[in-house]
């Protein structure tokens, strides 16, 4: 199997005060490509911090993250942009939608910043609206959705691009019950085709419908469960 994402000797040190915070300590991490994963853990583990370093967001103070098998740190901002652009999608507890584009605006921005032509952009963007079931509302800016569909437009564009691995940070942690599980079964089935998925998650039921669950504390992987 490919591997699609991994991490070695993964640390995160934060100064507070005099004392030294480690968020992250000597992670190893390895993500084949079609995996969905959960990482687990309680409140303050290092589970998010842990994302962060994996997408890019944050740096680590020690160790490498690999995407593709190409390093993510140790090169240029624009390097990193472009690896991050195009091997990788992100979806978010709080959405992150712009506010004044329509859905389908939102969907087609990262293939207009990897300069595909916006008449296909938009092709591409309407198809991706059309299998997350909001085809309909694609006009609809995000005050116009509910918490679901705004959701599902986020998951739209985080895979309009085809990327390697999508990172999901607390998926469903704004979301009712019925409406997670929606937002579960479509991620299912984007798994399903392909898609490899790495998902922060406090909830066992979105642990359930992962491939394999990491299990963190005190900033470490403690074991994993199949």
């Amino acid at each position: 199997m490919t591997v699609a994402l991994e991490c070695k000797g993964l640390w995160k040190l934060y100064e507070m005060g005099d004392e030294t915070v480690q968020a992250v300590r000597g992670v190893d991490l390895e993500i084949m490509q079609g995996e969905m994963v959960a990482i687990m853990g309680p409140s303050g583990c290092g589970k998010t911090t842990l994302l962060n370093l994996l997408s890019g967001i944050d740096e680590p103070s020690a160790g490498q993250v690999n995407v593709t098998g190409r390093p993510l740190f140790g090169i240029s901002d624009d390097e990193r942009t472009d690896l991050r652009g195009k091997e990788m999608g992100f979806i978010f507890q709080k959405f992150h939608l712009i506010e004044v584009l329509s859905s389908v605006e939102n969907v087609e921005i990262p293939l207009l910043m990897q300069g595909i032509a916006p008449d296909q952009a938009r092709i591409k963007a309407m198809e991706a609206m059309e299998s997350v079931g909001l085809g309909d509302r694609a006009s609809h800016r995000p005050a116009e959705l509910s918490g679901g569909q705004q959701q599902r437009v986020s998951i739209a564009r985080a895979f309009v691009h085809e990327p390697s691995v999508i990172l999901c940070d607390e998926p469903t942690g704004n979301l009712d019950s019925s409406t997670s599980e929606q937002v579960m079964q479509l991620l299912s089935e984007i798994n399903s085709k392909g898609a490899t998925l790495i998902v922060v998650t406090h909830d066992d039921f979105v642990a359930e419908k992962c491939t394999r669950v990491v299990q963190m504390s005190d900033g470490r992987i403690l074991d994993e469960e199949d």
